[in-house]
């Protein structure tokens, strides 16, 4: 039936254009109700409307008409551009609450472990926390009913946790070696969703933050988190964008104009049938003097980009890593009558040197977001000299360094990805955090007295816990033999510390330690401590 179908969707996107689903039918009417555009447009919702007729009364089997809907704005959108988007009722929540940077819900981060809802974390502050529930807890029953099976999905324990603001929910769960179940009401809460993820002093000076999106809460999460790392003394910072897909530009922009003085253009934007406007540097920042190391990567997209590129142009810091994914577009989301959504292109963002770093998507979906594949197969993940930048879209600092356009930001600094370890190793590792949340739980009373102390103080891990690990990867048909522990050892040992920390201290506990053997960190780190290296690249210190 799909084959049958495919000619008559292309024929309906011949005559529908970019119009059908968008409806924009008002907009269309108000602004040229007396010209040829609005006949036009009625003409095209006219004729579709036929076609769809016809096919609902002609056509040999039933249709579903939402399907068919949805397939063919998909189809126009691709047309347009890899990123305009038409976003059903059933996705539309999800993807507010990342924007919106909160939900409602009971408030924990879970694992399926065993087919077993397994507590990784409570939410810092949160109804779950609040009622003692604890890292490595069970949730065996929900609301009186078991939950626990092979059927047990994500998405079917989201929908079991998640309600309502005020609403209860009973939980029975197993802890540990004790017998039976304990009793927990929890009562339904707004979660936020941070997109900082966490923020430490590596040493008296240096102060690190790593932010995870740029959603509607970003701009206040890092101002708290910069005044409390100014505080304890920091003068130097490492700002890690990594996998940083984008979000908001508005909490880009506004976090650099905290770390960049003067009245400067940090980005601005324009497009067809959007006013160019300009954002301009105007408060008084709260970092505007002291090192600054950006850390980015080619997952690093959009506002990332734009915090990143701003940096560069003003030569503000140092841009540390790979080349950024390179997308230059501002999107719009404009909610539709049914309830559904439409994300759409309205323009392009610039940095303030002048270049756009959208990438080239002339060729279509499929090549754009392979690209990145492409990057991995010509070496420029493991070779600066293989980033291919564009002459005619070469660009200039406000020092007179080059820097290009057409394809993301490419770093000052290169920090290529890691070829020395195993496709083995990276199994062997893959395994480590369900590892930790089985070994934690039959911990748990051990563990939970760490709580109280301080980060710094560290963690006293058995020193047969690697013994168990091999055990577990064993069992799990992982052949632990093909890698040699003696020379990865470190990197284990850091990653099974890591995630038992994060079970203790969540965040505040993992990324201080995984980060001792991060190589983009330490070229940041070193960079910030090495003056004659800024002096390159900086115009303030």
């Amino acid at each position: 039936m799909k084959q049958v179908l495919q000619p008559i969707i292309y024929a309906l996107l011949l005559v529908l254009g970019i119009q059908f689903g968008f409806k924009f039918y008002e907009i269309f009417h108000k602004e040229n109700a007396t010209g040829k555009g609005a006949v036009n447009s009625l003409t095209t919702i006219g004729t579709v409307n036929e076609i769809m007729h016809i096919i609902d009364a002609k056509y040999v089997d039933p249709i579903d008409h939402a399907d068919l809907r949805e397939k063919m704005i998909d189809h126009t959108l691709q047309e347009l551009d890899p990123h305009s988007d038409f976003i059903p009722i059933s996705e539309l929540q999800e993807v507010n609450e990342s924007l919106d940077g909160k939900f409602e819900g009971i408030g924990i981060e879970f694992s399926i472990l065993k087919d077993t809802i397994l507590v990784v974390t409570p939410i810092s502050t949160g109804p779950s926390e609040s009622v003692g529930i604890l890292p490595g807890d069970k949730i065996v029953l929900v609301d009186d009913s078991l939950v626990a099976g092979p059927e047990l999905t994500n998405e079917h324990v989201m929908e079991l946790l998640r309600g309502e603001k005020g609403t209860k929910v009973k939980l029975g769960i197993a802890r540990g070696s004790m017998d039976g179940l304990l009793d927990f009401t929890v009562t339904r809460d707004e979660i936020p969703l941070n997109s900082v993820d966490v923020a430490y002093m590596m040493d008296k000076e240096t102060g690190y933050i790593k932010i995870n999106r740029f959603s509607s809460t970003t701009y206040n999460e890092f101002g708290t988190k910069m005044l409390g790392l100014i505080d304890k003394g920091m003068t130097k910072l490492v700002l890690d964008l990594r996998g940083n897909p984008g979000g908001f530009l508005d909490a880009a922009y506004r976090i650099a104009d905290e770390l960049i003085g003067g009245k400067e253009i940090l980005v601005y934007t324009k497009g067809k049938n959007y006013q160019t406007r300009k954002y301009i540097s105007k408060v008084k920042g709260i970092f505007e003097r002291g090192n600054l190391a950006v850390l980015i990567d080619e997952g690093s997209a959009s506002a990332s980009e734009i915090l990143a590129g701003a940096v560069q142009d003003l030569d503000r810091g140092i841009v540390v890593g790979r080349r950024s994914f390179g997308k230059g577009l501002v999107q719009e989301q404009l909610e539709l009558s049914d309830g559904s959504a439409l994300r759409i292109v309205v323009a392009r963002y610039h940095t303030p040197s002048g270049r756009c770093i959208q990438k080239p998507y002339d060729k279509g979906d499929p090549d754009y977001f392979y690209e990145l594949d492409e990057r991995l197969a010509n070496g420029e993940l493991y070779s600066e000299d293989s980033i291919a930048n564009v002459d005619s879209l070469k660009y200039y600092t406000r020092m007179g360094r080059i820097v290009y356009g057409g394809g993301g930001i490419s770093p000052d600094v290169f920090v290529p990805l890691d070829t020395t370890k195993t496709m083995a190793f990276y199994r062997l590792r893959s395994q480590v955090p369900e590892f930790v949340y089985g070994y934690f739980s039959n911990n748990q009373d051990r563990f939970i007295s760490y709580k109280d102390k301080d980060v710094s103080e560290g963690l006293n891990l058995d020193g047969d816990i690697y013994m168990q690990f091999k055990d577990f990867c064993r069992n799990k048909e992982v052949k632990a033999a093909d890698v040699d522990f003696s020379e990865n050892r470190l990197e284990l040992d850091t990653y099974i510390k890591a995630y038992v920390a994060r079970q203790v201290w969540g965040n505040n506990g993992f990324y201080p330690t995984i980060n001792k053997i991060d190589e983009g960190i330490s070229t940041c780190y070193n960079a910030l401590q090495d003056d004659a290296q800024l002096a390159k690249y900086l115009t303030i210190k």
